[in-house]
């Protein structure tokens, strides 16, 4: 798995774990899904994502989009 899909399947299973605790627990928790959200759209125009350079130090190996 290049780092490219490890951030999209990050971001996906948090945006479905907020999801669940919106249900479960508190519909403040949509305020996560925002942010991911809102993280993805930036890291689209500026390739700076906190989660990929995460990724990186945990040895996954690099794609195309975030280098």
């Amino acid at each position: 798995m290049n780092l490219d899909r490890a951030v999209m399947a990050f971001a996906g299973v948090m945006i479905l774990a907020s999801v669940a605790l919106t249900q479960l627990v508190s519909p403040w928790w949509w305020l996560l899904t925002a942010f991911v959200g809102l993280n993805l759209l930036q890291a689209s125009f500026t390739g700076f994502c906190p989660a990929a350079m995460l990724l990186r130090r945990l040895g996954v190996g690099s794609g195309c989009a975030f280098r």
